[in-house]
């Protein structure tokens, strides 16, 4: 092999060397700016939460998590394991193509997940938990490859309820054509006590969906003026 074959040969492999190592710190850099309006949202909801086990609805004001508004969204229970979303960001809209308020938050979900999604729900109102689920679009003609993340954060009604969660959905990759809907690959469930307390009514979300519809009633928006930020929604 002559030098100048030689001085090729290295040149090639070093530039293969240098697009892999690019790869890299290019995915770990993609994956730390998706996960920070997770970690905003949690900090948040841990800020609220101070000693208490759960913060309540009336403590979340959105101006608190501006900065990552277009991935959050608050979800209210209707029956166990199914939950409506009342106030969804930009993203999860560009996400299935259409408003997803008023959407069931499982249709966000391929079917093959929903039962899933239905256990995850259950501990994240029952227990209550904290949950994150990793996530991974089907992959179609138009729609290419789309990891995701959902966090579940419980929080407590006027009542002292657990029957919302604030969550935060983020995504990795072009979203491609709408609707695109997940499949759970791993869920992460952190309970917030390990038995029940008598100040909070830990199987609340296990009551008949009509009692839902009551508390709705009773609801007093003037003496809870972070209402007025949701007036349209509640």
């Amino acid at each position: 092999m002559s030098p100048r074959d030689n001085k090729t040969d290295v040149s090639h492999d070093t530039r293969q060397g240098t697009v892999a190592a690019d790869v890299v710190p290019l995915s770990e850099k993609l994956r730390a700016r998706w996960s920070r309006p997770l970690q905003q949202v949690e900090a948040y909801w841990h800020a609220m939460r101070g000693a208490r086990n759960v913060p309540a609805r009336s403590d979340i004001d959105p101006r608190g998590i501006e900065t990552a508004l277009e991935y959050a969204f608050i979800a209210e229970q209707l029956a166990p394991g199914h939950a409506r979303i009342r106030i969804g960001g930009t993203h999860l809209c560009d996400l299935m193509g259409m408003e997803v308020r008023g959407m069931p938050l499982s249709a966000m979900l391929v079917p093959v997940s929903r039962d899933r999604l239905d256990t995850t729900l259950r501990q994240a109102f029952e227990m209550p938990a904290r949950v994150e689920l990793t996530l991974q679009a089907e992959k179609r003609m138009g729609r290419p490859e789309l990891a995701g993340r959902m966090l579940l954060l419980p929080l407590t009604d006027d009542f002292g309820e657990v029957n919302r969660v604030l969550g935060c959905l983020v995504s990795d990759g072009p979203i491609g054509r709408a609707p695109r809907r997940f499949e759970i690959v791993k869920s992460d469930v952190t309970p917030m006590w390990d038995r029940p307390r008598a100040d909070m009514p830990v199987h609340a979300a296990s009551r008949q969906a009509s009692g839902f519809a009551e508390a709705q009633a009773r609801f007093k928006p003037a003496d809870a003026p972070y209402l007025r930020l949701v007036k349209n929604d509640e």
